[in-house]
């Protein structure tokens, strides 16, 4: 799993005390709180399960990474999902979905109208640009969600601000 870090208010990283990782940290955190979410719907009664998403972790099947280290890489057989794209250029996305080895699929989400990059809009940003490009392709596919799940109070700011 990966995002890009895109600051809220253009603060650039660099300014976060620590080294690169504890920099890093709050840009991942919130994959992180989307696995406890995940992590509370399992089922409470496989008590030999344990907590499976801190086991996936460790073993290092289930791996948390900024976009940043992607170039040069191929990744092969792996699921890959990508929060967060809409903070992307059309040239990043590119350079991620270039990365796909045999067996690799690859997930971009996002909401185009939730863009925090300064120099992206609705149309410009790199999901919409994979949307556009990738339309009809046999090996593309592209689900709308049409509804927020945060809580009603999420969706209602989602509207009218």
């Amino acid at each position: 799993m990966a995002r890009p870090v895109v600051p809220l208010s253009n603060k650039d990283i660099g300014y976060l005390p620590g080294d690169v990782e504890s920099k890093l940290d709050p840009y991942m955190q919130p994959l992180f709180d989307n696995l406890g979410v995940i992590q509370s719907h399992l089922p409470k009664g496989d008590t030999n399960n344990g907590n499976p998403v801190a086991r996936l972790l460790e073993e290092k099947k289930l791996v948390i990474s900024p976009l940043a280290y992607i170039r040069g890489r191929s990744l092969v057989s792996i699921y890959f999902i990508v929060d967060e794209a809409q903070n992307l250029t059309p040239h990043e996305v590119r350079t991620i979905i270039t990365r796909a080895g045999e067996g690799t699929k690859i997930v971009l989400t996002g909401d185009i109208f939730q863009i925090d990059h300064p120099y992206l809009d609705t149309y410009s940003n790199g999901l919409s640009y994979l949307i556009e490009k990738m339309q009809g392709q046999k090996l593309y596919a592209h689900v709308n969600l049409e509804k927020g799940e945060r809580s009603e109070l999420a969706e209602l700011a989602s509207h009218l601000l």
